[in-house]
């Protein structure tokens, strides 16, 4: 058990601001690559790390959409999933929130954003998994629309964005209870499809999963450029800044190929139902405390 929270609390701050932040850049007629760039610099002059790169994700995509170099796509009337995530020392503020640019998915909106309320107001040492989905799904539900399954919270540890437990967003009636000092980050999904995501083909974020020997030089050199990232997530942006293209696309290439990386798709609905999403880091203590909650918004 951690004794010290301290850089688990800046992180969730500034992960929170930071994520209100790109909520007030995204506006129709603003770039997507404009706004992810913002909010990427402004996480480091807050005097943190991004944990990964901005994804902004729309309509039927839940997660895993970061915007490319030179990327084209402008803010319309899309529903948009802005998920941000801060590293300090490794310790990792998650969060994410939902904005309608359409006026046309309120409802959908909200669904997500009560669950989260509600999965909130039930937290507590021995609160189990199986509860929390049961609240996030019998909420959601309430609106009309379905929780998505195969999507899940989870728990966090430094430099672990996805550490056990993984916490449901229906009722799996899994027993197993929180316990004092744990973080986790809870992430309801709400969609008027069928509930359910898939991979699609062609992502662009990666993390380093494993040390092996590499032959070409292009990938010695991302490997280079990554390893303060310390198993974080990094995307071909943060490549291309500094490597030539074609030497990125082989060392990613050759990196993937000896399972040095993975990669992250991006994540749709399988009937391209649009979906709402909301996220907070929590540490589950005698009181449980809120991490990715700024006093500036009270």
């Amino acid at each position: 058990m951690e004794e010290n929270f301290d850089d688990w609390r800046k992180a969730g701050l500034i992960a929170r601001r930071c994520l209100k932040y790109a909520e007030s850049l995204v506006k129709p007629g603003v770039s997507l690559l404009e706004v992810s760039e913002k909010v990427d610099a402004k996480i480091i002059e807050l005097g943190a790390f991004p944990a990964w790169p901005c994804q902004i994700s729309a309509n039927e995509i839940a997660a895993h959409y970061c915007a490319e170099p030179n990327d084209p796509a402008i803010f319309e009337d899309q529903l948009l999933c802005i998920d941000v995530g801060v590293s300090v020392n490794g310790a990792i503020g998650d969060n994410a929130l939902s904005v309608d640019l359409s006026g046309k998915y309120k409802d959908l909106v909200k669904a997500s954003r009560a669950a989260l309320d509600n999965a909130t107001k039930i937290l507590q040492i021995g609160t189990t998994l199986g509860e929390i989905g049961k609240t996030v799904q019998e909420t959601i539900e309430s609106y009309g629309f379905r929780p998505i399954k195969n999507l899940c919270g989870h728990g966090l540890q430094r430099y672990i964005i996805h550490a056990p437990p993984s916490i449901p967003n229906f009722d799996n009636k899994s027993p197993t209870s929180l316990h004092k000092g744990q973080i986790i980050a809870i992430e309801p999904f709400a969609t008027n499809g069928k509930g359910m995501i898939h991979e699609r083909d062609n992502g662009n974020l990666f993390s380093v999963v494993a040390k092996k020997p590499v032959r070409s030089s292009s990938a010695r050199e991302i490997l280079d450029l990554v390893k303060n990232y310390n198993g974080l997530v990094f995307t071909t942006r943060n490549l291309l800044k500094h490597i030539p293209a074609m030497k990125v696309t082989i060392g990613l290439r050759e990196l993937l190929h000896a399972g040095v990386i993975t990669c992250y798709p991006p994540l749709a609905e399988d009937e391209k139902g649009f979906i709402s999403q909301f996220e907070n880091t929590f540490l589950i203590d005698d009181k449980v405390e809120v991490l990715t909650k700024d006093p500036d918004e009270e």
